[in-house]
């Protein structure tokens, strides 16, 4: 079924591209730089955000997308939020659409360019395809399993640091997770690895497939904000994993943080700096 949907002759590509595009230019662009204080909401706290655009643009996407492949259902971060027992389709029997309507809600609010679009589809576990369009940096990149990766309709491949380079790796921040991870994530700060904080992670994983960063490294797991950039650095040549070697799955659980590289060399190299750091006892420092 989903290998039909995908089939290059079918134009599907081309129809959820659309709408993406469709979405993000009825619901996103036109509250960038421009949201009212009452469209901005809190949910957990204040790093953890959601907009009148973010909302709209999944119920679009939602519509148009079950649309265009009939049976298919929607796992989307507002509709989880809103109902914790819909993330359970991911184990379902039918298609699912994993949809982020705005991946780095932080930087859309502060009217930032780095935030994105995030779709993929998935079937049984598996991701098949992806799209990350970033509407104001003017970038879409598409992945489809066993295809390769594009960016603008280019093929993107993630390469090899240099040899002896030092690593440029994006992490979840230490402060916003568990002692354990803290302990865990602190270990890329170590020589020869030189790791910052994430901005929105379907552009920081995008920046892994093109070989503009060496890495990236989360202590989070929910689907929406790593389906779709797991599988476009795969596609483009890099590689992945949790910390306890297994891939990362999108039905989880999963041994965190992970992490997703250029190369299956260097995804290796932050693990064991992950490692070294879960393996420090005491209280995790700053």
């Amino acid at each position: 079924m989903i290998d039909d949907f995908l089939a290059a002759d079918t134009g599907n590509l081309q129809r959820v591209e659309a709408a993406v595009r469709a979405a993000t230019a009825a619901e996103i662009l036109p509250r960038y730089r421009q949201l009212a204080a009452h469209e901005i909401v809190e949910k957990s706290g204040p790093h953890d955000l959601v907009t009148a655009a973010d909302r709209l643009a999944e119920e679009h996407l939602t519509k148009s997308l079950t649309r265009l492949l009939p049976g298919s259902v929607v796992v989307g971060e507002e509709s989880v939020h809103a109902d914790p027992a819909v993330y359970d389709a991911l184990r379902g029997d039918a298609p699912v659409w994993i949809v982020d309507p705005v991946d780095g809600t932080r930087q859309f609010v502060r009217g930032e360019p780095g935030f994105c679009t995030l779709v993929a589809l998935a079937h049984h576990g598996e991701v098949y395809a992806s799209w990350t369009y970033a509407p104001v940096l003017d970038e879409l990149a598409v992945a489809v399993r066993g295809r390769g990766a594009t960016l603008n309709g280019t093929p993107v491949h993630s390469g090899s640091p240099a040899p002896g380079a030092v690593l440029k790796v994006a992490m979840s921040h230490p402060d916003y997770t568990s002692d354990a991870q803290k302990r865990a994530l602190l270990g890329l700060r170590t020589e020869g690895i030189d790791a910052r904080s994430c901005g929105s992670a379907g552009l920081e994983y995008l920046a892994v497939a093109s070989g503009a960063q060496d890495a990236v490294a989360f202590n989070w797991e929910f689907a929406w904000d790593h389906a779709a950039g797991l599988l476009l650095v795969t596609e483009a040549g890099g590689a992945q994993s949790t910390l306890s070697g297994v891939p990362y799955r999108i039905t989880g659980p999963n041994d965190l943080p992970f992490t997703a590289a250029r190369d299956a060399a260097t995804a290796e190299r932050i693990l064991d700096a992950l490692r070294s750091g879960a393996e420090k006892k005491g209280p995790a420092g700053g």
